[in-house]
Order: structure tokens, then sequence, then C-alpha cells
């Protein structure tokens, strides 16, 4: 079930509920199973992991137009990154920035992303992405949910591109997960995080179809 729909259920006003029917369902739809956040957490980072060195090898190459579309991907899953660690569900596209500012301790993140966005240059662009990718580095350390992982960045192996290596925090998040059926999936997270089309998430009868392809991948040796 995408994040906007559990939160369409779980925040706003009750004017009437006698019995705590909707209580009930609410306090038991407040957020994910700790496995499963770890989880979900994991297939965040993993996206950040997949790109984050994108960014420079563009600006290398003179992409200007591709490297500043992959640094806006970065953004946005820096963003749902956040909700994930404030253990906050993300809304659709519409209100994302202004439910992300709302975030408890998003000031210092949303000012370096917000600068991210803003660099003229590659140079400018990757200082504000490694103040950004550090904030999110140490605020992952705060949750105390894994081992503690070293939150500064480093070089691309030998490329003079500076990175997290988020793939150091996929790993601290799977050594928590012990479910067979989640630790049997590929990291592509929930249905939010595999996609982004309106006519998918929210039509019920399309996102549900997500869970038996989840079963079908988890079935695959």
């Amino acid at each position: 079930m995408p994040q906007q729909r559990l939160l369409e259920i779980t925040r706003g006003a009750v004017f009437h509920d006698p019995r705590g029917e909707l209580a009930a369902v609410r306090d038991a739809l407040a957020w994910y199973p700790d496995e499963m956040w770890l989880w979900l957490l994991a297939c965040q980072w993993r996206r950040i992991d997949q790109e984050e060195a994108f960014v420079g090898r563009a600006a290398e190459v003179g992409d200007e137009l591709g490297c500043r579309v992959l640094t806006a991907r970065l953004v946005r899953d820096a963003m749902r990154l956040g909700f994930l660690l404030e253990r906050r569900y993300a809304p659709y596209g519409k209100w994302l920035g202004t439910a992300f500012a709302q975030l408890k301790s998003v000031d210092t993140l949303h000012t370096a992303l917000l600068d991210v966005l803003a660099a003229a240059d590659q140079t400018a662009r990757q200082d504000a992405l490694v103040a950004a990718m550090e904030d999110l580095a140490a605020r992952h350390n705060e949750l105390g949910m894994t081992r503690p992982v070293d939150p500064t960045v480093r070089l691309f192996h030998s490329r003079p591109f500076r990175v997290l290596g988020s793939a150091r925090f996929v790993d601290a998040c799977l050594e928590h997960v012990t479910d067979p059926w989640l630790r049997s999936l590929p990291l592509v997270g929930a249905i939010d995080q595999f996609a982004d089309s309106t006519d998918v998430l929210s039509e019920q009868r399309v996102f549900r179809t997500y869970e038996a392809l989840l079963d079908r991948w988890a079935s695959v040796p």
C-alpha cells in the first residue's frame, strides 16, 4: 500500500468513533514493524547508492542537463529517506516538499538540499550533496537501529567524486532483517519506492497486484 494511503488513514481529525474501531486501525497502521522498516530503509539507501556517483560522472563528460536530472532524483530520494528516518509516511508529490519542511529535525537537511538544487556548478553541487548525505548518515546513526556506520564521505574508488558509499548503510540495515520472506526479496522496496506512476499508486486494484509480484520474486531461486 502506498504511503499516501497509509497517511490518509492514520492522520487527520476524527470526529466520530464511538467504539474506537477507527482508532484501533490507526494504531495498528501507525508505522511499519521494525524489520519491515529496516528493510525499507535498506531499499531507500540502495536507491541512493546506485546513483550517488552518477552526478559527478555526468558532469565529467559535460552533460549538464543529465547531471541536474540525476541531482534532482537524488534530492527526492534523500527527502523520502528523511521521512523514513523520522517514522513518518511520505505524501504524494504535490505535498512532498510541504510535509518535508515540517519534519522535526529537518532544518540543516532542508537547507542543504535547497543548496544542491540551486548550485550553478559542479563544485558547489558536490559540496551541497556531501553536506546532505552526511546529515542523513548522522540521522541514521542516531536511530540506534543498526551498528554505527562511518557517516563521512569518501572518493568513489579512484575517481574524483565524493560519495557516501551508501551500500554500507544497506548492509547495516539488512544485518537486522531476519524474516525469510523479506530476506528473499530484491531490494526494490514498497510500491512507492518501486513506482511513481499516479495510475499505479492511486488505483487499489493496480497497486494490490504488487503483492503478487513480490510473492513471485520471493519464489525465484
